[in-house]
């Protein structure tokens, strides 16, 4: 029994891993169509453009699967995977709704958990930064280096922010120990995680590692093919990790006024609603300077973060 109960819970994380990055690969398609009048997304299947996502797919299957003379094989191969796993495991831990029926698996450190793995992702960018061999490519992962190790600081300390305010690294423990006044009193860490987020997933207006204006296609350059779907399906996915931590350590997860059987459907909407503010950030806002970029993180986000620690152990001292 303990076997047939693992294998759905896999089964049941599969399913969401494959499902819910089309979903927000296809909601970016439409939004961004309307937001910059594009006709192109509208078309494809007729009605409202429902086939884009299918096209984008046949496309990417039948383009050649190119391999640079001069890569390292075994290493630009395995790029995409590394990319993808990560947000994977990362899954299992993220509760939809109270009770462990709904979450892959509910681990007493899951946000230490969560925060490691997540961080995992900047390997793939360097295996393939440099197994293309292409200049542009060793530029981009070197950028993406050197932004991830920057604003993974800001990401953990909001995160710890909040766990300190829970007492515990449970997400399930975090969610049930949340309260509607959170939402102003972990605030500052929830914009500083958001961001930060942003910027471990290299999003726009954090995408300086592949910065097309400058650098081709930065660390990307030499893929084509199902390895460069990989790769864009492993950001989508990182899109749906970071909107469910978002709504998980800040937004009271499943907490609503739907009641609590209905609570994943209400945690599904809030997940929801944070990834259409990731992709409304890539609309409206201007790629970062790698000097702002930097500075945003140091001169701004860090601060805050360190503010909001402090702010949180005086307020956890008062109340205890």
């Amino acid at each position: 029994m303990q076997w047939l109960e693992l294998v759905l819970r896999v089964a049941a994380v599969t399913v969401a891993f494959l499902v819910l990055p089309l979903l927000v690969g296809q909601t970016e398609h439409k939004v961004m169509a309307h937001m910059q009048a594009r006709l192109g997304p509208m078309y494809a299947g007729a009605f409202h453009g429902w086939a884009q996502l299918i096209a984008d797919g046949v496309k990417f299957a039948q383009k050649e699967d190119i391999t640079p003379r001069a890569a390292d094989g075994p290493v630009f191969k395995l790029a995409p995977a590394v990319a993808l796993i990560p947000y994977l495991l990362a899954l299992i831990v993220i509760p939809l709704g109270p009770g462990d029926n709904l979450v892959g698996m509910d681990l007493d450190v899951g946000l230490f958990f969560v925060l490691a793995i997540v961080g995992v992702g900047v390997v793939a960018v360097l295996m393939a930064a440099w197994a293309s061999a292409n200049k542009y490519s060793l530029l981009g992962g070197l950028r993406a280096a050197a932004q991830l190790m920057g604003y993974e600081l800001p990401f953990v300390l909001a995160a710890a922010s909040v766990a300190m305010a829970a007492g515990t690294l449970s997400l399930s423990g975090i969610v049930a120990a949340w309260e509607p006044w959170w939402l102003l009193w972990q605030l500052p860490a929830a914009v500083v995680f958001f961001i930060s987020g942003l910027a471990e997933i290299r999003r726009p207006p954090f995408d300086m590692p592949i910065a097309d204006s400058e650098l081709v296609f930065g660390y990307l350059t030499e893929y084509t093919g199902l390895r460069f779907a990989f790769f864009l399906l492993a950001e989508y996915v990182g899109i749906v990790v970071i909107s469910a931590l978002t709504a998980t350590l800040f937004l009271g997860g499943w907490h609503g006024p739907m009641p609590e059987t209905l609570g994943w459907l209400w945690m599904l909407l809030k997940t929801g609603a944070v990834a259409f503010l990731v992709i409304w950030f890539r609309v409206a806002w201007p790629r970062l300077r790698e000097d702002q970029l930097q500075r945003l993180c140091w001169l701004v986000l860090v601060p805050v973060a360190l503010a909001q620690l402090v702010l949180t152990a005086g307020v956890r001292v008062a109340l205890a």
